[in-house]
């Protein structure tokens, strides 16, 4: 949709996808590359592909990059569509939280490293600046957002640098809750008839460490479990199926709380056909 409504207003797309962001990542991340080409014309696109396979890409990286991407496309006379499902960054992008280059604190990752996803969840929730839980998939992201919100209640950002003022409109696609686990399941299936085993293979052969593409979650932890022998075809299809319909909840969940911390959102049937969607979008933007 978003392809399709640059192709009608004249504009780029940013991604706001954490995991788009990897080079060689592309079939587990679903960046549909193809998607970007509308009605003969090639749809530019901003913070995909942008970083190896492997870094640890971060939020405060994230931020630097969305403004620099920004001034991009404004410079281009163009109109920016920022896009993706990853809540923090679309927040961090639009609120202009100061951000922190975090560094790593290797005593506090030492006293954490033996503890559960779920007790690491519940230190989490006790910091006064909550870090985004759809980020907290595996052992590796829970310690990392501890980290980043034990750093920022000693270190709190500095405001001197101004940020851009934004004046966002906000659209959200809206889906019963039945079609969209129908939705994932057949995504899945898509997805490993084409060929997502094969990529995470290949990362592995690249000389990425398990821990390495485990780090990323979802898709890449479950096939990676897969790969080296922990789980089973039917293992890693069904765990992997559940956590991303969880993950699809926690999105929604962070969605309706930016709604309750001031953001409007204008939400949309998914299951309309894309010209009404992309009409109703073009009137919200001439309101």
């Amino acid at each position: 949709m978003a392809a399709a409504l640059a192709a009608k207003i004249d504009g780029e797309i940013i991604s706001a996808d954490s995991r788009q962001i990897y080079r060689n990542m592309d079939i587990g991340t679903g960046k549909d590359i193809s998607e970007y080409f509308v009605d003969n014309q090639q749809i530019n696109y901003h913070l995909i592909d942008i970083a190896e396979a492997g870094y640890k890409y971060n939020l405060y990286e994230y931020q630097r990059d969305f403004l620099f991407a920004l001034e991009k496309i404004e410079q281009n006379g163009k109109f920016p569509i920022l896009c993706g499902g990853t809540g923090l960054y679309i927040e961090a992008a639009l609120k202009g939280y100061r951000m922190i280059d975090v560094p790593i604190n290797e005593n506090l990752r030492k006293s954490l490293e033996n503890k559960s996803l779920d007790e690491l969840r519940e230190i989490l929730s006790k910091y006064k600046k909550l870090h985004n839980t759809t980020d907290t998939e595996t052992v590796k992201r829970a310690i990392r957002a501890i980290e980043i919100a034990d750093y920022y209640d000693i270190n709190p950002p500095e405001n001197d640098k101004p940020y851009p003022k934004l004046n966002p409109l906000i659209i959200g696609l809206q889906i019963d809750r039945e079609k969209r686990r129908e939705k994932i399941t057949n995504r899945l299936k898509k997805r490993l008839n084409e060929g997502m085993i094969n990529e995470v293979q290949q990362l592995l052969d690249s000389g990425l460490s398990p821990d390495d593409l485990i780090y990323y979650g979802l898709e890449y932890k479950f096939i990676t479990n897969y790969l080296i022998g922990n789980l089973t075809f039917d293992e890693m299809f069904a765990q992997l199926e559940i956590a991303i319909h969880q993950f699809a909840k926690r999105q929604m969940t962070w969605f309706r709380g930016m709604e309750k911390r001031g953001f409007t959102i204008h939400w949309l049937d998914a299951l309309l056909p894309m010209e009404e969607k992309i009409e109703k979008v073009s009137k919200l933007i001439k309101n």
